[in-house]
């Protein structure tokens, strides 16, 4: 009877040592061969775009909704917008926006150089869009200023005028002035189309034709001379010509009353 017992406790034992064993194979096995458990280690974002996560969910999520899908009634979705779209309305300080009106205004910019290139990185993650090249400037090296000016003149003095100071549009919308923007403000203002200003993609204007554009902005409009002395706001033949009725009719009344003194 009591060699029965003993071996019937050995049999347990080895029972019970053997599903040790088997669950300490199972369970290597399964942390060297199963996929979700090395995804759920990988980064979600790169360095940048999870940077600029953390900036989106502190200054951005309440007007754009978790993951940039947008807010109804506060602010649109984000997804496919691209980085071009944050460098331009970050970038000017049009957002994050001080009060809902009919156009965002340009303001300081709220966040730093680097903060907006996180910012801009975690939206072209999340949905892809259009990018300003970092060739710019050197684009802008080969940029033929009288073509930039012929395309000038037929996509842009419409709104902006001739001279740049930009003009009134619809619905209390405008065209802004371009003297404060940069070269990439320009570049990216032509890939993302902001307010009422159409898109300008590649299929539209080249990267050359752009470069040219920017070039003929920046070395013509924004620093060359004004021919008559006076550019008086550079906003076009309105703002002139009431000038010269103003000083016009004046002078002409104060010369009428002097000539009918001296008669």
């Amino acid at each position: 009877m009591a060699g029965d017992a003993t071996g019937g406790t050995r049999r347990r034992v080895g029972a019970v040592v053997r599903l040790l064993t088997a669950l300490v194979l199972a369970g290597g096995v399964y942390a060297v061969f199963a996929p979700a458990a090395r995804a759920q280690e990988e980064p979600r974002f790169s360095g940048a775009a999870a940077e600029g996560e953390a900036l989106f969910n502190v200054g951005c999520i309440t007007c754009h909704g978790r993951s940039a899908g947008g807010v109804e009634g506060r602010g649109p979705s984000l997804v496919g917008v691209g980085a071009a779209s944050v460098e331009f309305q970050v970038g000017t300080g049009r957002m994050p926006l001080a009060r809902q009106e009919a156009q965002a205004l340009r303001k300081p910019p709220q966040y730093t150089d680097e903060e907006i290139r996180q910012l801009a990185a975690y939206i072209q993650e999340i949905g892809g869009g259009p990018v300003v090249p970092d060739t710019v400037e050197q684009q802008l090296d080969d940029a033929d200023l009288a073509r930039g000016g012929e395309l000038f003149r037929i996509n842009c003095s419409q709104c902006h005028a001739f001279g740049g100071g930009g003009g009134a549009l619809s619905s209390g919308k405008f065209a802004p002035s371009l003297y404060p923007a940069s070269d990439r403000t320009i570049y990216a203002a032509m890939l993302s189309g902001p307010q009422n200003m159409p898109v300008f993609g590649d299929s539209q204007l080249t990267p050359e034709q752009k470069a040219d554009i920017i070039a003929y902005i920046q070395q013509v409009v924004q620093e060359g001379p004004d021919p008559g002395g006076f550019n008086l706001g550079r906003y076009g033949p309105s703002t002139e010509g009431l000038a010269i009725f103003l000083v016009g009719i004046v002078a002409l009344v104060f010369a009428s009353l002097w000539i009918a003194g001296k008669s």
